[in-house]
């Protein structure tokens, strides 16, 4: 899949599962969310140590030390030695998502669980601005599960969701499924009609 790889400090938190609700994630009336249950806070990191080499060596250019470059990190690969198992690579997800460079800082998520079948554009509606996630923080809860260990990222038949950015700025949907060989990565327009099943994990900031 890939040549180059971070050797990440990878560090997960996982609260209680009845992690308390945000503010902005209740109603009106003081009731909780119809659409997104919140449960566990992840906190992951792919920055490296100082001193510690990029691993496996690589002869791609990198911007800079902090710089995450996804042509390099999303690649089928589901050899022993690959970084992370990934199966397969949706068509939409190289086009407009893996020509993106993003900064690696730490980051926080926050889990939720969808109760109700919802199409995308409700859900970031219901996140609000906290719907947005990057690459690079998907790729961090990846390498903690790069084999399909049990982890934050389910591994069931149920799909993993994130809001991601695209090369032009749009905002779009990234799922995550781990498909038995590899991790399958799909990606798909916010207003696409389509009703993600109850079950469906959703990521947050």
């Amino acid at each position: 899949m890939r040549r180059l790889a971070l050797n990440p400090c990878l560090v997960i938190v996982l609260a209680a599962s009845g992690f308390s609700a945000y503010a902005d994630e209740r109603k009106a009336d003081g009731s909780s969310s119809a659409s997104l249950a919140p449960r566990a806070k992840i906190e992951c990191s792919l920055k490296r140590k100082p001193g510690e080499p990029l691993d496996p060596p690589s002869t791609a250019a990198i911007p800079s030390a902090d710089s995450f470059v996804a042509s390099e990190y999303f690649r089928e690969d589901i050899t022993p030695t690959a970084p992370v198992k990934i199966s397969w690579l949706g068509a939409t997800f190289a086009r407009r998502f893996a020509v993106k460079v993003e900064t690696t800082d730490d980051t926080s998520l926050q889990t939720h669980v969808l109760n109700n079948p919802t199409n995308a554009a409700q859900m970031a509606d219901e996140l609000g601005a906290r719907a947005e996630s990057k690459l690079a923080d998907i790729w961090c809860l990846l390498k903690l599960q790069a084999n399909g260990e049990s982890g934050a990222l389910q591994t069931s038949s149920a799909p993993n969701l994130f809001f991601v950015r695209d090369g032009t700025g749009d905002l779009g949907v990234v799922d995550a499924l781990w498909g038995g060989a590899g991790w399958e990565i799909g990606a798909s327009p916010l207003k696409n009609p389509r009703a993600w099943t109850p079950g469906t994990r959703v990521f947050s900031h």
